[in-house]
């Protein structure tokens, strides 16, 4: 795995945990406002808090498809692009992004030409 990759999953993780530090943190002020019932917030169940998603960094994605594209998914990526609705990164729209993440992690198995195609180093006989 490049260094690269592996500091963007670091940043990931960190906003991840920030997330979820808020929402514990707001947890715990609404646990301190008192109640109806009477009874202590900390008796209670604390109901499980969705973290909102941010967004990811054009700089993020851009980053990640370059490595894609240095890894021989050069026309893979142009494709996801193209099904995104654009020619370039730019023309993708922001909300997209998690999910041309996604589909460019999965190229990994895919095949980069026709020599994986058939299997092996050689054309086919």
């Amino acid at each position: 795995m490049s260094k690269v990759k592996l500091l963007l999953d670091v940043v990931q993780d960190l906003r991840s945990l920030a997330d979820s530090v808020q929402a514990v943190a707001d947890a715990m002020m609404r646990s301190d406002a008192p109640d109806d019932t009477g009874q202590d917030a900390a008796v209670q169940a604390p109901a499980h808090v969705e973290p909102k998603e941010k967004p990811i960094p054009l700089e993020t994605v851009r980053a990640f498809l370059g490595q894609k594209s240095r890894e021989g998914y050069t026309a893979e990526v142009r494709g996801l692009l193209q099904k995104y609705g654009a020619d370039k990164l730019s023309g993708v729209d922001p909300r997209y992004y998690p999910a041309l993440m996604k589909d460019a992690e999965e190229l990994s198995g895919a095949p980069k030409g026709p020599a994986d195609l058939l299997g092996r180093g050689g054309a086919a006989k």
